[in-house]
């Protein structure tokens, strides 16, 4: 009894520490679409987190809080027409939304052996289901207010994802780069250095190496969306995105690949060589 009184203890204020941290990071937001919907840094990863600790039951609570934290601080401004409409936005824009954040946790057993698979399939998985839930809403209460009357299926579908599409990949990104860094498993999480001296600058060099990506990634978003939107009216242009700056896009880019590419060689070199000569460990 004082073991499940101490686990759920523990899960309680991880759950706070977790959505305390997915709100901060909604609140720094790289795109701001005019119609609702954002790019952040990663939001989601805290609740995926929490789920994969916890499990489905718990990380959809834990979802849920979110939330709700999300639907207050997000609902005031959003032109609600009528109850009906009120009750489906919660629903679908914030509660399940955000929710089925816990499914994440289904893929612990899948892949047993892999922390980074298990996360990464998890994540991407509840980025999809948040993205449905997002078009439904979208195709079903603001047809005729901020959607087009007509096709407002394939507007929703479009509209959304322009956030939800980068999103997902920083939120994948993210999962692939911290779990390289710390193990998930066990009473605490800790850090997943191997031993010794070999295993040590593997996991630091494959830590840089991601790292570098993860940061092309939020680069290429802003710089982007930077040219697609009006400061001003914050309405999109997409045919404007021949006038970003793709030199250096691609300048960028192609540098975090290759460099990311060369540690993570040298990172496998080390790691073989340590297996072949033991006393280097």
């Amino acid at each position: 009894m004082q073991k499940t009184k101490t686990n759920t203890l523990v899960w309680l204020t991880e759950s706070a520490i977790m959505i305390a941290l997915a709100t901060v990071l909604s609140l720094i937001t790289l795109v701001n679409l005019p119609c609702g919907g954002s790019v952040t840094p990663g939001s989601m990863l805290p609740m995926i987190l929490i789920a994969y600790r916890y499990g489905i039951g718990r990380g959809c609570i834990t979802g849920l809080a979110n939330g709700v934290i999300q639907m207050i601080l997000g609902m005031g401004s959003l032109p609600i027409t009528s109850w009906v409409a009120a009750i489906v936005v919660i629903l679908l824009d914030y509660i399940v939304a955000f929710g089925v954040t816990g499914f994440s946790a289904m893929f612990k057993g899948v892949f047993k052996e892999s922390q980074s698979a298990a996360l990464i399939t998890g994540g991407f998985v509840v980025c999809v289901l948040r993205y449905i839930c997002h078009v439904i809403s979208g195709c079903t209460v603001w047809v005729g207010v901020s959607i087009p009357s007509s096709d407002g299926l394939l507007y929703s579908i479009i509209y959304n994802a322009t956030y939800m599409l980068p999103e997902t990949i920083i939120v994948v990104a993210l999962l692939w780069y911290v779990s390289r860094l710390v193990n998930f498993n066990g009473e605490l999480p800790r850090p997943a250095v191997k031993t010794g001296k070999a295993g040590k600058a593997r996991t630091i060099l494959s830590a840089i190496a991601m790292l570098c990506l993860v940061g092309a990634i939020i680069y290429d978003t802003v710089a982007i969306f930077s040219v697609l939107q009006n400061p001003e009216t914050g309405e999109f242009n997409f045919a404007a995105i021949t006038t970003a700056n793709w030199p250096v896009i691609g300048i960028v880019t192609g540098c975090a690949v290759v460099i990311a590419a060369v540690l993570l060689i040298i990172s496998t070199v080390s790691a073989n060589r340590s297996k072949t000569n033991p006393s280097t460990i």
